[in-house]
């Protein structure tokens, strides 16, 4: 297992906060060149009232070690999300990593929308589907065109951002969490003789802007930060038997067991509903 990701090229879809921003900024970290993806730049303000753009990811992940990229990208178009791969192959000529963070199913809560957050799910808005579904498609697309790129190195790395569904309720959120399991475990078999690992990947409660701002609500005692998931996708990134992993679904808490690593506060949380 090597120390570093110097040298490697990787995307983080919906970067410019939150979880994705958490990844870019640990392989920044790294070493990593990132291409800092999402909706929100300095020309176009957020869709939901939170901060971030990725051009403040990319600088933080430049100041961390790592080069970082902003590339403003709806990833609901599939024309935006062709354009970004076509730039990383013109300017990189290789992509090690992909991370499909990008997800919109919270939007309704962090506008005010659709809140409270215990609502059955016949009182929220029926967009809430689309929001929820659209990230599993977005990752769908994007590793499309990542795979693409991956088969001519014969080697790669794509994570998908996922959540462990143990209860029933909520559809569209359980449904799209559980389609991207799936969705790495479908497309693990036929890439691993190209060298390619595919895997979902399980956060606990992670501090992102969009919960802090309704923390009054919640016991964040047992939460982590953006960057623990983002150790997470750096070690996978840094093993050179991450293929055996392929295909699997994994919580962030056991890979931090795994390869030793902690928090940024140096702990590690253990996720309550494991």
């Amino acid at each position: 297992m090597t120390t570093t990701l110097k040298g490697k090229v990787a995307i983080v879809t919906g970067a410019s906060r939150g979880i994705g921003k958490g990844i870019a900024l640990s392989l920044g970290a790294a070493g990593a060149t990132v291409y800092v993806t999402g909706r929100t730049d300095s020309g176009h303000p957020a869709k939901v009232p939170l901060a971030g753009t990725v051009e403040e990811t990319a600088a933080e992940v430049t100041a961390l070690g790592g080069t970082g990229i902003a590339v403003r990208c709806d990833h609901r178009h599939d024309s935006e999300t062709e354009a970004l791969f076509q730039r990383v192959k013109d300017e990189q000529k290789r992509l090690d990593v992909l991370v499909n963070s990008a997800w919109a199913g919270y939007e309704g809560l962090h506008d005010g929308s659709d809140f409270p957050l215990d609502q059955p799910f016949w009182a929220r808005q029926v967009s809430k589907w689309d929001d929820n579904l659209f990230g599993v498609r977005s990752a769908y697309v994007a590793s499309v065109h990542a795979i693409r790129m991956m088969v001519e190195q014969q080697n790669g790395l794509i994570v998908h951002v996922s959540h462990k569904i143990n209860e029933y309720g909520n559809p569209a959120y359980h449904i799209a969490k559980t389609a991207t399991d799936r969705l790495a475990a479908e497309m693990a078999p036929p890439l691993k003789a190209h060298g390619i690992a595919v895997v979902a990947l399980y956060p606990g409660l992670v501090r992102t802007e969009g919960i802090m701002k309704h923390a009054e609500f919640m016991d964040l005692s047992n939460s982590e930060s953006p960057q623990f998931t983002g150790r997470a996708v750096a070690a996978l990134g840094m093993d050179s038997h991450v293929l055996a992993k392929t295909g699997q679904a994994l919580w962030v808490s056991d890979l931090a067991a795994e390869y030793g690593f902690t928090d940024v506060d140096g702990k590690v949380y253990i996720p309550t509903w494991k």
